[in-house]
């Protein structure tokens, strides 16, 4: 019975400034947790602790280690929340730009950004493919077509003219260079 009263006189002397403590360290809603949690383990070992002189240090040493923890347990949680979120707006992103009518859409849009490069002089057309749809750099699509770096940009820039003339009235040229990118 002693000993209960002894815990009690503890916890009434020592809470106010162990909560003010841990509410330093965690804020307002974790402070609490973290003193109780810290008496609830001195009463569950109290037979093999002595309560001592030492009792004051060993209370505010065990609020700063749960804080510590409450701290990195809080940061694990943030990041595992922060993944979650990118994983998730990735998700939308993905079905906003693979719904059906967005499909639709993209294939009413392939097929007429198709006709409009078939509308391109054969040359012209060779070029902008190997550019644009095979990633082909300038050099390289002169030396294998045998022609100056000079004919390749002015092929590549009279098909860009021509399908931004022929596709203006659909979306804007960013989505025309995104659509010859994709297979």
């Amino acid at each position: 019975m002693k000993q209960d009263q002894t815990f009690k006189d503890l916890f009434r002397q020592h809470y106010p400034m162990l909560l003010s403590y841990a509410r330093s360290l965690v804020g307002d809603d974790d402070a609490e947790d973290v003193v109780e949690d810290v008496f609830l383990e001195l009463w569950q070992h109290q037979d093999r602790m002595e309560l001592g002189d030492r009792i004051q240090a060993w209370l505010y040493r065990a609020v700063y280690t749960r804080s510590l923890n409450v701290l990195k347990h809080r940061k694990v949680t943030t990041s595992y929340i922060a993944k979650v979120e990118e994983i998730n707006r990735q998700r939308m992103l993905y079905l906003d730009l693979y719904s059906p009518q967005q499909y639709v859409e993209n294939e009413a849009l392939r097929e007429r950004l198709d006709e409009a490069i078939g509308e391109l002089s054969e040359k012209c057309r060779e070029v902008f493919r190997l550019s644009y749809m095979f990633g082909m750099r300038n050099r390289e699509i002169a030396e294998a077509l045998g022609i100056s770096v000079k004919t390749v940009e002015a092929h590549i820039y009279k098909a860009l003219l021509h399908l931004r003339e022929r596709l203006k009235d659909t979306r804007t040229a960013q989505l025309l260079l995104l659509l010859c990118l994709l297979p």
